[in-house]
């Protein structure tokens, strides 16, 4: 009987310490906020805005420049990554709406596929340019997309 008491209190006499601590670590971090969690909004807002002014310092090339110098094998290559969900043929929908005839044809309008809201609240008509943005971030241009495909990487690789 001795030794099991004795054992239960130097657990007890090592454990409670420990919990003590922890208890007054996460009252501490309740009460006082530091610097690191919650006041760099700033340094945020910088790196936003670094961000920003690095994408407007890079100048991308004309669609029409791209067009006239588009490999039709590394089209191949890149319709490969849609060709799970479109596909070619005039009226012949998949997971996502057949491509024949996109760019001039009214966004939302290929028939007998069922556009998100989003998408139809888009409207006008796609052209290279606008095809060539939202290629390149699909659910940036029209959040609440039904197309969960997250873009092409880079704008040169775009042949459409």
């Amino acid at each position: 009987m001795f030794k099991s008491s004795a054992i239960i209190k130097s657990t007890f006499g090592f454990i409670t310490p420990l919990i003590i601590a922890a208890l007054g670590y996460f009252a501490a971090a309740g009460l006082f906020v530091t610097q690191g969690q919650h006041g760099d909004e700033h340094l945020l807002a910088k790196k936003d805005d670094a961000k920003e002014a690095v994408q407007e310092a890079v100048v991308e090339p004309d669609f029409s420049e791209l067009l006239a110098a588009a490999d039709l094998e590394k089209g191949a290559k890149v319709f490969a990554k849609c060709k799970a969900c479109h596909k070619l043929e005039t009226g012949a929908n998949a997971t996502g709406p057949y491509l024949t005839g996109i760019v001039g044809r009214d966004v939302a309008m290929a028939e007998g596929f069922k556009y998100s809201d989003p998408m139809k609240e888009l409207g006008g008509q796609w052209t290279p340019e606008q095809l060539n943005a939202f290629l390149a971030k699909p659910k940036t241009m029209v959040p609440g997309t039904k197309m969960s495909f997250a873009g092409l990487k880079k704008s040169n690789s775009v042949q459409i």
